[in-house]
Protein backbone atom coordinates (compact mmCIF):
# COMPACT_ATOMS: atom_id res chain seq x y z
CA UNK A 1 0.00 0.00 0.00
CA UNK A 2 1.48 3.40 -0.96
CA UNK A 3 2.14 5.90 1.77
CA UNK A 4 -0.24 8.87 2.10
CA UNK A 5 0.52 11.99 0.07
CA UNK A 6 2.06 14.83 2.07
CA UNK A 7 0.48 18.25 1.79
CA UNK A 8 2.35 20.62 -0.52
CA UNK A 9 2.94 24.15 0.76
CA UNK A 10 1.43 26.98 -1.24
CA UNK A 11 2.51 30.56 -0.54
CA UNK A 12 -0.36 32.38 -2.30
CA UNK A 13 -3.55 31.02 -3.85
CA UNK A 14 -4.30 31.97 -7.46
CA UNK A 15 -6.48 35.06 -7.90
CA UNK A 16 -8.73 33.27 -10.37
CA UNK A 17 -10.62 30.00 -10.44
CA UNK A 18 -9.44 29.14 -13.95
CA UNK A 19 -9.17 30.14 -17.60
CA UNK A 20 -11.12 29.59 -20.78
CA UNK A 21 -10.28 30.02 -24.45
CA UNK A 22 -11.06 33.46 -25.83
CA UNK A 23 -14.21 33.68 -27.93
CA UNK A 24 -15.70 30.38 -26.78
CA UNK A 25 -18.74 30.14 -24.47
CA UNK A 26 -17.84 28.30 -21.27
CA UNK A 27 -20.97 26.15 -21.50
CA UNK A 28 -19.65 24.61 -24.72
CA UNK A 29 -16.20 23.74 -23.36
CA UNK A 30 -14.83 20.70 -21.60
CA UNK A 31 -12.70 21.56 -18.58
CA UNK A 32 -9.51 20.10 -17.22
CA UNK A 33 -8.69 20.33 -13.50
CA UNK A 34 -5.37 21.90 -12.52
CA UNK A 35 -4.66 21.34 -8.83
CA UNK A 36 -3.28 24.09 -6.60
CA UNK A 37 0.12 22.37 -6.30
CA UNK A 38 0.37 22.10 -10.09
CA UNK A 39 -0.46 25.81 -10.40
CA UNK A 40 2.18 26.63 -7.76
CA UNK A 41 4.83 24.58 -9.59
CA UNK A 42 4.24 26.62 -12.77
CA UNK A 43 4.29 29.83 -10.75
CA UNK A 44 7.59 29.02 -9.04
CA UNK A 45 9.50 27.72 -12.07
CA UNK A 46 8.10 29.68 -15.01
CA UNK A 47 6.97 32.94 -13.40
CA UNK A 48 9.38 33.36 -10.48
CA UNK A 49 12.26 31.69 -12.39
CA UNK A 50 13.31 29.44 -9.51
CA UNK A 51 15.31 26.29 -10.18
CA UNK A 52 13.31 23.13 -9.53
CA UNK A 53 15.30 22.19 -6.42
CA UNK A 54 14.50 25.56 -4.78
CA UNK A 55 10.87 25.33 -5.86
CA UNK A 56 10.63 21.84 -4.37
CA UNK A 57 12.05 23.15 -1.11
CA UNK A 58 9.47 25.98 -1.01
CA UNK A 59 6.65 23.48 -1.54
CA UNK A 60 8.05 21.06 1.06
CA UNK A 61 8.46 18.12 -1.33
CA UNK A 62 11.37 16.21 -2.80
CA UNK A 63 12.85 17.22 -6.13
CA UNK A 64 11.51 14.10 -7.94
CA UNK A 65 8.02 14.72 -6.54
CA UNK A 66 8.19 18.35 -7.63
CA UNK A 67 9.24 17.31 -11.13
CA UNK A 68 6.26 14.93 -11.38
CA UNK A 69 3.85 17.66 -10.23
CA UNK A 70 5.40 20.20 -12.62
CA UNK A 71 5.31 17.82 -15.61
CA UNK A 72 1.68 16.94 -14.86
CA UNK A 73 0.84 20.67 -14.85
CA UNK A 74 2.61 21.27 -18.17
CA UNK A 75 0.81 18.33 -19.78
CA UNK A 76 -2.61 19.57 -18.57
CA UNK A 77 -1.96 23.13 -19.75
CA UNK A 78 -0.75 21.88 -23.14
CA UNK A 79 -3.80 19.62 -23.48
CA UNK A 80 -6.15 22.51 -22.63
CA UNK A 81 -4.38 24.77 -25.11
CA UNK A 82 -4.32 22.28 -27.99
CA UNK A 83 -7.79 20.78 -27.43
CA UNK A 84 -9.49 24.12 -26.66
CA UNK A 85 -10.44 23.23 -23.08
CA UNK A 86 -11.12 25.40 -20.06
CA UNK A 87 -8.81 25.10 -17.03
CA UNK A 88 -10.32 24.94 -13.53
CA UNK A 89 -7.88 25.48 -10.66
CA UNK A 90 -8.95 23.70 -7.50
CA UNK A 91 -8.21 20.95 -5.01
CA UNK A 92 -5.21 18.82 -4.25
CA UNK A 93 -3.21 17.94 -1.16
CA UNK A 94 -2.08 21.43 -0.22
CA UNK A 95 -1.80 23.75 2.73
CA UNK A 96 -1.51 27.51 2.52
CA UNK A 97 1.10 29.27 4.66
CA UNK A 98 -1.50 31.88 5.74
CA UNK A 99 -5.27 32.05 6.13
CA UNK A 100 -6.45 33.29 2.72
CA UNK A 101 -9.83 34.77 1.84
CA UNK A 102 -11.26 36.08 -1.42
CA UNK A 103 -13.90 38.78 -1.79
CA UNK A 104 -16.90 37.30 -3.61
CA UNK A 105 -17.63 40.67 -5.25
CA UNK A 106 -14.27 42.03 -6.45
CA UNK A 107 -12.18 38.82 -6.11
CA UNK A 108 -9.45 40.59 -4.10
CA UNK A 109 -7.21 38.23 -2.09
CA UNK A 110 -6.93 38.93 1.65
CA UNK A 111 -4.24 37.32 3.79
CA UNK A 112 -6.05 36.93 7.09
CA UNK A 113 -9.45 38.08 8.26
CA UNK A 114 -7.82 40.82 10.36
CA UNK A 115 -6.50 42.45 7.14
CA UNK A 116 -9.95 42.76 5.57
CA UNK A 117 -10.77 46.36 4.68
CA UNK A 118 -13.67 47.72 2.68
CA UNK A 119 -13.08 47.45 -1.08
CA UNK A 120 -13.71 50.53 -3.21
CA UNK A 121 -16.13 48.73 -5.53
CA UNK A 122 -17.88 46.50 -2.97
CA UNK A 123 -21.35 47.46 -1.77
CA UNK A 124 -21.36 45.30 1.36
CA UNK A 125 -18.61 44.86 3.92
CA UNK A 126 -18.23 41.96 6.31
CA UNK A 127 -17.21 38.36 6.70
CA UNK A 128 -20.19 37.10 4.68
CA UNK A 129 -18.69 38.48 1.47
CA UNK A 130 -15.48 36.47 1.97
CA UNK A 131 -14.74 32.96 0.75
CA UNK A 132 -12.25 30.98 2.86
CA UNK A 133 -9.68 29.58 0.42
CA UNK A 134 -8.06 27.33 3.03
CA UNK A 135 -10.96 24.92 2.81
CA UNK A 136 -9.69 22.73 -0.03
CA UNK A 137 -11.96 20.55 -2.14
CA UNK A 138 -10.32 17.16 -2.74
Amino acid sequence: MPRPTRNRKILNPPKMAGFKPFGMPLCELEAIKLQFDEFESINLVNYQNLPQDEAAQKMGVSRPTFTRVYNRALKKIAQAFVECMAIEIEGGNVEFEKQWYKCKTCFKLIDGIENHIRCKNCISFGELELENLNIIKP
